[in-house]
């Protein structure tokens, strides 16, 4: 019997190495979910297909290998497209099935049709559509081979009647596929420009994303050698906050701590790998900007030192021209004003939390985190739940933490879990869940369950959309519709079988969370929470709520550190001279 394109299509996949395609199937999608049912690739089975594209870019994130979704036409294919947007932003390696109405029918007002090949465009780097399985192999290829060179999402629009075609030779799909990364070096003239800046400044401070996950020693060596403190944004944290003598916090709305004047404060300042959007929190005088990808440099502020170039690459070619300074008084001075600024907020929000109903979330953000594993993956919900991830999951090297960083959308932190999870059977994986957020994609708690994943979901129920309620109140707007009637998501969990508890008592929270996370399988922990735990410094003014000034934005995210108080009283320690506690 002839192989047909489906079946070509899906050998390739194995070969690729893909363990798992996310998806619902039906319709035109049918021909490919047959010939995955004879491969050793698992279908993981989806409530909705914006779910699979969520899964299977928290899969290539946590892995770095190539993830695949897949989606039947018209609506499935409009479901998958929010998350590949989230996939696409986020540079996840994943390519995207998605079928369409029959050949014959295009064009013609058929039922279900739309135009996958012009939807897709701006959520991903390659986006074709297989007109016959001749060019089925070739386009494949091509698919396969652009996200995995870093160029974002590939989308793949086939026909279900060419799924059914007479597949075609094997040339190009059987093409070793390049996944190498590589080392941009940066050009001399732009290296020497950086270094000359360095060396005339006084001070320094570093601002770095994710861009340095493969340049923390480096990044680490350049600071040393020029007192330089480091401040990150979310992107960053897990690459760079632990263990760093230099840490002087997070920027941007979430952020806390001293990055702020350590970045507006010192005479150069230099971003590193990262293309933090917030152009309000950054400095546009005498700026240097490190980026492998040149079209990045500029976006955000004004650019005096641009480098195109691979983080640790470019700091190995400067390093050794750039001269030490020994005056370490700006650093020293910052690390103080980042402790003084985490000691404040942390007595805040530490006093009397186990007497305090509704429940403190910064709380049992706190709690999850010292319970966590050491090489737990974390997943957040975007809104609140990813201010409690970003001042209460501590780094170390070994976590991971994923969330809506760049596309912001609601509803992520679950289904990012069942492909974090479904890539990593062995580790725990945990969410930071709203209720807003789990509601609405709440059907996934049925693939939890029909996989049998162990994922741990926290649910902060606040019965509140409390970003959204918090940004009416710097806007100086009433907040309207940001409350809802409480829902128990853990009779909800019940009622799909799922092992569930409910925390209204806050001395109950650590007993249960350790029960939680010990638990052999899903377990959902539904905590009611304080709607009014907006993050709110205690002593906020009307008048900077109304004007939600940039002095306001700096500190209107002011509650709770967690561990990172430690750290940087630790670091106060490396100060050579007395310090007063």
């Amino acid at each position: 019997m002839a192989r047909n394109y489906a079946t070509q299509l899906v050998e390739t996949l194995e070969a690729q190495g893909v363990k798992r395609i996310y998806g619902l199937v039906g319709d035109s999608l049918n021909p490919i979910v047959d010939a995955v049912r004879q491969s050793s690739i698992e279908w993981v089975h989806v409530r909705n297909e914006e779910a699979a594209a969520f899964a299977a870019e928290a899969d290539s994130l946590t892995t770095g290998n190539l993830a695949v979704c897949a989606a039947s036409c018209g609506p499935g294919n409009t479901h998958l497209i929010q998350g590949l947007y989230d996939a696409h932003r986020n540079g996840a390696k994943v390519l995207a099935l998605a079928s369409h109405i029959p050949s014959r029918q295009i064009g013609s007002k058929f039922f279900q049709e739309t135009h996958p090949e012009a939807i897709f465009q701006e959520c991903s780097g390659y986006c074709e559509m297989v007109n016959s399985a001749e060019q089925g192999g070739v386009v494949l290829h091509h698919a396969i081979q652009s996200t995995m060179a870093g160029k974002g999402v590939s989308v793949l629009v086939i026909p279900g009647d060419v799924s059914t075609q007479e597949a075609e030779e094997d040339t190009f799909t059987s093409s070793v596929i390049s996944s190498g990364r590589p080392v941009v070096y940066p050009d001399p003239a732009e290296a020497a420009a950086l270094t000359q800046a360095i060396n005339e400044a006084k001070t320094v401070a570093l601002f770095v994303g994710a861009g340095v996950k493969n340049a923390r020693e480096q990044v680490l060596a350049l600071a040393e050698k020029i007192k330089a403190p480091i401040g990150h944004a979310l992107g960053g944290k897990m690459y760079i906050q632990y263990d760093n003598p230099f840490d002087v916090g997070m920027s941007g709305l979430l952020g806390y701590g001293a990055a702020h004047e350590a970045t507006h404060e010192a005479d150069l300042l230099i971003l590193l790998g990262t293309d933090f959007p917030y152009n309000d929190f950054l400095p546009d005088a005498n700026v240097a900007q490190v980026d492998i990808d040149g079209s990045h440099i500029g976006r955000r502020t004004r650019i005096k030192y641009p480098v195109t170039g691979d983080v640790a690459a470019t700091i190995e070619n400067i390093l050794p021209h750039v001269d030490e300074k020994k005056d370490r008084s700006f650093l020293d001075k910052m690390l103080k004003k980042h402790y003084d600024k985490l000691h404040h907020v942390v007595e805040a929000y530490t006093s009397g939390v186990e007497k305090h109903t509704p429940i403190h979330p910064e709380y049992i953000a706190d709690l999850i985190d010292q319970q966590a594993d050491e090489d737990a993956i974390f997943t957040v919900d975007t809104g609140m739940c990813n201010v409690w991830g970003a001042r209460y999951i501590t780094a170390n090297g070994k976590r991971e933490q994923i969330g809506s960083f760049r596309h912001g959308t609601m509803a992520n932190a679950l289904p990012m879990a069942i492909g974090a999870q479904a890539a990593h059977p062995g580790r725990q994986v945990i969410t930071f869940s709203g209720d807003g957020g789990l509601s609405m994609l709440m059907g996934e708690l049925l693939t939890v369950k029909l996989h049998n994943l162990p994922v741990k979901m926290f649910v902060f129920n606040n019965s509140s959309l409390g970003m959204v309620k918090l940004e009416m109140l710097v806007q100086g707007l009433p907040e309207h519709e940001t409350d809802h009637e409480h829902v128990n998501y853990a009779k909800i969990a019940e009622g799909a079988g799922i092992k569930h508890f409910r925390i209204e008592d806050p001395k109950d929270a650590p007993r249960l969370i350790k029960e939680a996370l010990a638990y052999d399988g899903p377990a959902l922990i539904d905590v009611v929470t304080d709607p009014n735990a907006l993050s709110l410094p205690p002593t906020l003014t009307f008048e900077q709520l109304l004007g939600f000034s940039k002095a306001a934005t700096r500190t209107v995210f002011g509650g709770g550190v967690g561990q990172m108080l430690s750290m940087a009283k630790s670091n106060l320690r490396n100060i050579p001279r007395p310090q007063d506690f």
